[in-house]
């Protein structure tokens, strides 16, 4: 593979994007907006210095990756060409059946489908298309160019030779690959969701503040952030999307969002991206504190 075509230019889809350029990859970034493409080469390039800055990488590599990727606005035009097409629009399950329709008629025959999905079922995704054996899931974890995990996700009718060439893609981008099948949340978010789910009922139950959740987990679990904290990283309208998909996929009201989560999300609070969550997040600053909402008297 040579040639990669990424659907989507947020966070994600910019982060794969520059992860297969830094190794190599020819990228065409795909979106239908040509001022979110403007805003995700800049973080890319921005990214790329960081890690320049920090002696991840020579300066050359950081000239030679920004020279790899070409952006366009034409899905069709974008994947004429593709290897590997990486999907990693909106979480919504219609737009990605859309998208794969659309995939499958303009990507050639050899190309596999790959969707950065978190939750949604690989096997419904690729029922939209014509080749269900060359669709896979290849989720990344965020921030793409510096977490390990690349989470490969067989669907029903995924062949050995798509999911063997993923598998090995994986490696290629210095990541670890871990096959899993194609259940809801499949690993990641089928145990991290109910965690962060549980972490917010106990706030909403008054069991503790934000930032003594966030301590308890970070210093009794080791973990690097809060599960809080994480759910705003990640975004509260994903956490729930993702809790929605586990809920009607199981069945069991173990995966029943929480309703402070519900209503936050209602209210325009979806975390760091939209500067209220948990905690209060401003631009050029450093400081962590719990949102006023959460705040003690």
């Amino acid at each position: 593979m040579k040639n990669i075509a990424v659907i989507g230019s947020g966070t994600m889809g910019n982060g794969i994007a520059h992860a297969f350029a830094q190794h190599g990859y020819h990228v065409t970034l795909i979106d239908i907006a040509a001022e979110a493409l403007k805003k995700a080469l800049a973080t890319i390039e921005k990214n790329l210095s960081r890690q320049v800055e920090k002696g991840a990488i020579t300066e050359a590599t950081r000239a030679e990756a920004l020279t790899r990727i070409t952006t366009l606005t034409d899905m069709a035009a974008g994947v004429k060409n593709a290897d590997l097409v990486v999907e990693a629009a909106t979480e919504n399950i219609e737009l990605k059946l859309k998208i794969f329709q659309n995939l499958d008629a303009a990507a050639p025959a050899h190309t596999i489908l790959a969707t950065n999905t978190s939750s949604i079922s690989i096997t419904r995704i690729a029922s939209a298309t014509q080749r269900p054996e060359k669709v896979i899931g290849m989720h990344f974890m965020n921030p793409v160019p510096v977490m390990k995990l690349v989470e490969v996700i067989r669907g029903y009718s995924t062949s050995d030779e798509t999911t063997r060439a993923v598998m090995e893609l994986s490696g290629k981008l210095e990541k670890t690959p871990v096959e899993v099948n194609d259940y809801p949340g499949f690993v990641a978010n089928r145990i991290l969701m109910p965690m962060i789910n549980e972490a917010i009922a106990s706030l909403y139950e008054g069991v503790a503040g934000v930032e003594e959740i966030d301590t308890v987990m970070r210093l009794g679990m080791a973990h690097p952030m809060g599960p809080l904290q994480l759910a705003d990283f990640i975004g509260l309208d994903v956490c729930l999307s993702i809790l929605r998909v586990l809920h009607d996929g199981f069945g069991n009201p173990r995966y029943a969002p929480c309703p402070l989560l519900v209503n936050m999300v209602q209210a325009g609070h979806k975390g760091v991206k939209s500067g209220q969550g948990f905690y209060t997040y401003t631009p050029g600053s450093k400081e962590l504190k719990p949102s006023a909402r959460f705040q003690k008297a």
